[in-house]
């Protein structure tokens, strides 16, 4: 009889990938650093991925599950105006970036800049995690647009788009700079941009 998965064990290897992907890239990280970070034996690894591309995806899963359990619970969910909601997210997330680059950053958006043309499996996971945070503000945006009377020649999923786009962007800046402030400043002009688009200015 076969060795039963501990997913203690899994989880420990995809949240040590967390850390060690966003310090390092994909590519520089290694299965035996993974192991080491994780306490877990090379053995222990192979036991539940037969890779580390495999790892990869399934960690861009977790990621996803990870993250939104944190957003689900943050309070910008319980103001009574959808664009508040909205804002309020963009705010949270400026206040999430603090410290080194690999403490913000995004585990995703960091895999996929290496992964996309040579892995499809990576991509897929890292796609479906970025377009299903984005998909997380739709609602809220299209109930913006009615509350605030907008006629646009957008769609509330191509604004929740832009503003992982942004995010990322942040993302980028702050690694080469090595200044989170430039990542802050990036996600502010983004709460702008999107208090102009609903006619929402001269207020704090």
């Amino acid at each position: 009889m076969g060795r039963t998965a501990n997913p203690a064990t899994r989880d420990g290897l995809m949240e040590a990938a967390f850390d060690l992907v966003r310090a390092k890239g994909l590519a520089a990280t290694s299965v035996d650093e993974i192991c080491a970070a994780a306490s877990v034996s090379k053995g222990a690894f192979f036991h539940h991925f037969k890779s580390k591309e495999q790892l990869a995806a399934a960690a861009a899963d977790h990621w996803s599950e990870t993250t939104g359990r944190m957003f689900e619970a943050a309070p910008y969910h319980d103001a009574d105006d959808p664009l508040d909601r909205v804002l309020g997210y963009i705010a949270f997330r400026a206040q999430l970036i603090d410290g080194a680059p690999q403490a913000f950053t995004c585990f995703v958006g960091t895999m996929v800049q290496e992964a996309y043309a040579t892995s499809p499996a990576v991509q897929a996971a890292c796609w479906n995690s970025i377009s299903g945070h984005a998909e997380r503000l739709v609602e809220d945006i299209e109930a913006a647009v009615a509350r605030y009377g907008i006629d646009a020649d957008w769609s509330a999923r191509s604004l929740a788009l832009h503003t992982q786009a942004v995010l990322q962007g942040a993302f980028i800046l702050a690694k080469a700079s090595g200044e989170p402030e430039a990542a802050r400043d990036t996600v502010h002009h983004l709460k702008r941009y999107v208090e102009l688009l609903f006619g929402r200015t001269g207020r704090a």
